[in-house]
């Protein structure tokens, strides 16, 4: 189930962007304010989703893709 209200808009990653298995930073490089506040890694390995605790920002795995298959 989506946390994210319909109003919300969410980054979408793709799996070339995760900086390890299912695993995204915020703040991002792409913000204008990347450094608004201290980095946190954020895991999406399990709902494909996940919200950023400090700015709220939602990370979200983009439709279709795939993550690693690890070990």
């Amino acid at each position: 189930m989506s946390s994210v209200s319909p109003t919300t808009a969410a980054v979408e990653v793709t799996a070339a962007d995760l900086q390890g298995p299912g695993v995204v930073f915020c703040p991002n490089p792409k913000m204008t304010l990347w450094s608004n506040h201290p980095r946190v890694f954020l895991d999406l390995a399990q709902d494909g989703e996940a919200k950023c605790p400090y700015c709220g920002t939602v990370y979200r795995l983009k439709a279709g893709e795939k993550l690693g298959g690890g070990h």
